[in-house]
């Protein structure tokens, strides 16, 4: 993929962002059930391996995040310890999810939103990983196998959501459960560990009124039963990845 072509997706996702403010908001009575995650989530047997029985996902309500999602960036931040790269321009500082303001140009009319990897049933930064190091697991969850990356960053390029960062310096103290290297690709994981130990995403639990998480594949699940209320929306919808990431409210 050509950048001219990166920043066409980019570009294009933006205005994306905006035709759909435009649109207005949907449901705007609806009112997500706080999260019971807790409900949702089976801790995973260590000796069983990962199924596609399941497919994680999320549904955000962008009308109940009080601060756009900032809290739910700083939770990511915590729990994974990027953020504090001393020696990086800000454009190269780490970036695994980021609050995204969206301006309707004909209204004025803004909203802010968290923008993270979306999790794509196809995503299209394993088809250009060269290495497999940029792999879906059969669950769903999109992510980068450090021991493997060669930092090429053509996930980076071929993403959409301009949801990966490298890393450009040394790092210390690091998360045991997210190693983090320099020369490598990194992003939102969806908190792997600790969907395998049956807990909540550290994003999920920093704003439960407003996040449902859950297993896409069960018609009964929270989540499920939501989306089929509201919708929930996928940013670039056109390009048919699937996200399990979803909205409501743009």
């Amino acid at each position: 993929m050509n950048q001219n072509r990166v920043y066409e997706y980019r570009r294009n996702f933006i205005m994306s962002l905006g035709g759909v403010a435009a649109v207005g908001v949907i449901g705007s009575g609806f009112v997500l059930q706080t999260a019971s995650a807790a409900g949702e989530i089976a801790a995973k047997p260590a000796d069983q391996p990962v199924t596609n029985a399941k497919r994680w996902g999320m549904l955000i309500d962008v009308t109940k995040l009080t601060d756009g999602g900032a809290a739910m960036v700083a939770a990511c931040k915590q729990e994974h310890g990027w953020g504090d790269e001393m020696h990086s321009a800000d454009a190269q500082k780490a970036h695994w999810s980021r609050v995204v303001k969206v301006t309707d140009k004909l209204t004025q009319n803004s909203f802010s939103l968290p923008v993270m990897c979306q999790h794509c049933e196809k995503p299209p930064c394993v088809d250009v990983c060269p290495t497999g190091a940029s792999m879906k697991r059969a669950d769903g969850i999109v992510q980068v196998n450090k021991h493997i990356c060669i930092g090429c960053r053509y996930c980076m390029m071929a993403c959409p959501y301009k949801a990966r960062s490298f890393v450009h310096e040394p790092l210390q103290d690091q998360k045991p459960h997210s190693p983090r290297g320099m020369g490598t690709v990194e992003s939102c994981n969806m908190c792997v560990h600790r969907i395998d130990e049956g807990r909540l995403p550290a994003c999920v639990e920093a704003a439960p009124d407003a996040v449902i998480f859950g297993d896409l594949n069960d018609p009964n699940s929270a989540v499920s039963q939501a989306m089929k209320t509201v919708g929930g929306k996928q940013i670039r919808a056109d390009l048919g990845l699937n996200t399990g990431v979803r909205y409501h409210g743009i």
